[in-house]
């Protein structure tokens, strides 16, 4: 993901970049990424003079760098997945100080396909089993998938629920018969799979199946952009908050 949002960052003719980062004592640190700016671990000197912070690491990685960025008054794109209560807990404490965009998937594809749930989920109340189905690379470390657990709570929520009350992760041995109102999840892990997720509507007589496949990170990358934009000028305009790319791509129901 590094690779590719810089990549992202030196296509966009309104983006300067004004540094990147790894972990102290990564070999690429000190590499260039142009003539201005080479990889370094120091975010305080790094974020002087930033106005959005990109982060797709993990967890403890990402709390790290939210105090950084509230202390520089800089605004964040969190596309890191995992968090447990608390860790989002942080990140709503932090967004009553700085714009966040928070999003367990930066893609735009994927956003659409969440706004294509929530609307199917409305309508197939009644009669239809939910199943979600994803697969990632082998490397990925959290299961069932940021993705996969967003697409369940906006099912559930569309539905006047929440996934907590639905959710079945696993089914191993006699498990007895489906329960009428469970959101199910099946994980798969293998190969370089860059995302897969298929929501399956499923009823007597007649399936729907909403899928959404990743090839490349490329449409991370610059959903990730179009993130960045909608913060700077929130920043600008001191417009604090946790943001989702609902709001990103005005997708968000007005009440």
């Amino acid at each position: 993901m590094g690779h590719m949002l810089l990549q992202a960052s030196a296509q966009d003719k309104d983006t300067v970049i004004a540094a990147a980062f790894d972990v102290p004592g990564s070999p690429f640190i000190g590499n260039a990424v142009n003539a201005q700016v080479r990889i370094s671990s120091d975010l305080d000197a790094g974020l002087a003079d930033a106005e959005v912070f990109i982060d797709f690491t993990r967890p403890v990685g990402t709390l790290a760098h939210l105090s950084k960025c509230v202390t520089h008054q800089v605004a964040m794109v969190i596309g890191t997945t995992g968090f447990d209560v608390a860790g989002k807990a942080a990140i709503a404490e932090a967004g009553k100080h700085i714009p966040i965009v928070f999003a367990p998937n930066m893609s735009v594809g994927v956003n659409t396909a969440f706004k294509l749930l929530e609307l199917a989920a409305k309508a197939l109340q009644d009669g239809y089993d939910i199943e979600i189905v994803e697969m990632h690379h082998k490397h990925k470390v959290d299961a069932p998938s940021g993705t996969a657990v967003k697409m369940g709570e906006i099912i559930a929520e569309a539905q006047g629920s929440t996934l907590a009350e639905r959710a079945v992760y696993s089914r191993e041995g006699h498990t007895g018969a489906r329960p009428d109102n469970a959101i199910g999840f099946a994980t798969l892990r293998g190969g370089d799979v860059v995302g897969d997720h298929t929501v399956v509507f499923a009823s007597e007589g007649e399936r729907i199946e909403i899928s959404h496949k990743s090839s490349s990170r490329v449409s991370y990358a610059t959903g990730s952009m179009r993130a960045a934009h909608f913060l700077a000028k929130r920043l600008r305009a001191q417009q604090a908050g946790v943001y989702d790319m609902q709001d990103v791509l005005g997708l968000r129901e007005q009440h």
